[in-house]
């Protein structure tokens, strides 16, 4: 008895492709709407003075986003790097003060935020601890550090020092907190994608278990995503602290919330085993359209929060249950 093989269905390719790439598309196709209205709500927001602008202020949230999709691809979580954040901040500050030339103290700086990265890392990896009460212990204890050494006050940084350069100069037009969060996405893709780092780093967070016993060092690996959102953490307290030209323990209070609200939106799923750093960016760039177009629509401070959070959740219910059902559907069709 011979089987009867049939061509595959013309179009289906396209359908297929559109369903693997449904929740992209989605928070692609939401953030052109969001800036066709706020453009539309304001003359001002697609000039590029405020574009440039933007891009700016959102620079450090995609920097630890990009870090924290490793995290949230492997099934874990990041709630300590605001506070990580937060601490490096003041530290800048501090030891400025103290007269540390300003690239050893950048280096340092560096080093702290992996190094708390590696701790936490550790009792994750080794310890068999959930990442989200060791995480939540570093967002509680990091902060109280920072309070701790500032004693609550904001502590000012020399203009004169060529470390507010990292915060405010600008190169071929572009301010350089932009630039360095361009070459972090450029990055993070070429590592997520294209080499076997990331390729781990979706195994495991697909199946844990599995990825052990096919050879794979889980527990380094684990390890290591923890390190990558110190490091990027560090990174970004470093450019608040020169772009603002001072040191506070208040610094980034509920940027985790804002970080992992970014991957999220781009499709990484919090189950692990998916993510996406395109995807990333453009949750990263749809909550800074959100928070910039409300403040020139001339919102109320007090109700923006409440409407970003009602635009982010409906964001995530379109691509989860509509976006995503749509290009299923189309593909059935096909």
């Amino acid at each position: 008895m011979t089987s009867a093989y049939t061509s595959r269905p013309q179009g289906s390719r396209l359908a297929d492709l559109l369903a693997a790439h449904a929740q992209l598309l989605s928070i692609a196709g939401f953030f052109l709407i969001m800036v066709v209205i706020f453009s539309i709500a304001s003359p001002v927001f697609l000039s590029t003075g405020n574009i440039l602008n933007l891009v700016r202020q959102i620079a450090p949230i995609l920097i630890v986003a990009v870090a924290m999709t490793f995290v949230i691809t492997t099934g874990g979580i990041d709630l300590s790097v605001g506070s990580v954040v937060a601490l490096i901040n003041a530290s800048a500050a501090i030891v400025l003060q103290m007269g540390l030339p300003w690239p050893i103290a950048v280096i340092g700086l560096l080093l702290l935020g992996a190094a708390i990265g590696a701790i936490q890392g550790w009792f994750i990896a080794y310890q068999g601890i959930q990442a989200f009460i060791v995480t939540l212990a570093g967002l509680s204890a990091l902060r109280g550090i920072a309070l701790l050494m500032t004693e609550g006050f904001s502590i000012p940084i020399s203009t004169d020092l060529g470390f507010v350069a990292i915060g405010r100069e600008w190169l071929l037009g572009v301010p350089v907190p932009t630039w360095i969060a361009f070459l972090i996405v450029a990055a993070g893709f070429l590592t997520f994608w294209g080499t076997r780092f990331g390729r781990y780093v979706t195994a495991i967070g697909a199946n844990q278990e599995a990825a052990r016993r096919s050879g794979i060092s889980t527990k380094q690996i684990l390890l290591w995503v923890y390190v990558l959102t110190g490091l990027a953490s560090a990174l970004a307290g470093i450019i608040i602290a020169a772009r603002l030209g001072s040191g506070s323990s208040n610094a980034a209070v509920g940027f985790e919330l804002e970080v992992i609200a970014a991957v999220v939106l781009g499709g990484t799923s919090l189950m692990g085993g998916r993510g996406s750093i395109a995807g990333t960016v453009l949750g990263a760039l749809t909550i800074g359209v959100i928070g910039n177009g409300l403040i020139l629509s001339h919102v109320s401070p007090f109700f923006t929060q409440i409407v970003t959070g009602s635009i982010i959740l409906l964001a995530v219910w379109l691509n989860a249950r509509v976006f995503s059902r749509l290009a299923s559907g189309a593909r059935r069709k096909t």
